[in-house]
């Protein structure tokens, strides 16, 4: 067998473990974001001081034989808000609690002496394989605060009860179930934070199938650069020799 056969053969090796090796990469990927897909979390993450906005507390389904049938949500007690408003949810009962504040807070629109403290959830289902989002409209936001701190009870249909209520700190490991948090900017960091607008190119809009492919196809071509260069380099070797 001469030279250039045996680097012909060398080639097209590399060539048939390039999908392998596409496929392998795009694994690691997954298995790299997965975990942050699994937390109950506040979207988006940042909100203006001293604002209005609506947020959305996003519950992913963690498990494949039970259904999630209860969202119960407790509010920062250290940072009352005065307004606290649920959009509804397809399915679902709402119930907003209020309780008396043990200090008057002063608002744009007035002295507030109470204010919500839980929103509750039921009546629907969150299957396996699936979230649901719960809409919020609220304000006024605080101006002393850097973040407002949530905790949330997750229920599930087969009686368990997964609280997100650790708390996270800076430069520590993340714990096991964090409470969601929304993070306080001023104003030029909120704008910053903003999503850029969508490209217009006829379709539905951008999508996290869309960004996923794209990951993945990025690490695909990457490992398969890799891989024809290396073929090349080996057969030019052998060539020489």
């Amino acid at each position: 067998m001469n030279a250039s056969m045996t680097a012909s053969r060398t080639r097209s090796s590399l060539l048939r473990r390039l999908p392998v090796a596409g496929s392998l990469a795009a694994a690691g990927v997954l298995l790299l974001a997965g975990p942050a897909f699994a937390h109950v979390s506040v979207q988006p993450g940042t909100a203006q001081k001293g604002g209005y906005g609506t947020i959305a507390i996003k519950v992913p389904n963690e498990k494949d034989n039970a259904s999630t049938v209860k969202l119960e949500l407790d509010l920062d007690p250290k940072h009352p808000l005065a307004s606290v408003m649920p959009q509804p949810v397809p399915g679902w009962d709402v119930k907003v609690e209020k309780s008396k504040l043990d200090q008057p807070v002063k608002t744009d629109d007035g002295t507030v002496t109470e204010a919500v403290t839980k929103v509750t959830w039921t009546g629907g289902k969150i299957e396996p394989g699936q979230f649901q989002q719960f809409p919020l409209s609220v304000g006024q936001l605080p101006t002393d605060a850097d973040q407002l701190v949530f905790k949330a009870l997750q229920t599930y249909s087969d009686n368990d009860v997964v609280r997100w209520i650790d708390p996270s700190m800076p430069g520590g490991k993340e714990p096991e179930h964090p409470a969601p948090v929304l993070k306080l900017v001023d104003a030029k960091a909120a704008d910053d934070a903003k999503p850029a607008a969508p490209a217009k190119d006829g379709g539905s809009g951008g999508s996290s199938s869309d960004t996923t492919a794209r990951v993945l196809g990025v690490a695909g071509i990457v490992a398969g650069a890799a891989g024809v260069g290396y073929g090349v380099f080996a057969g030019r070797r052998r060539n020489a020799a």
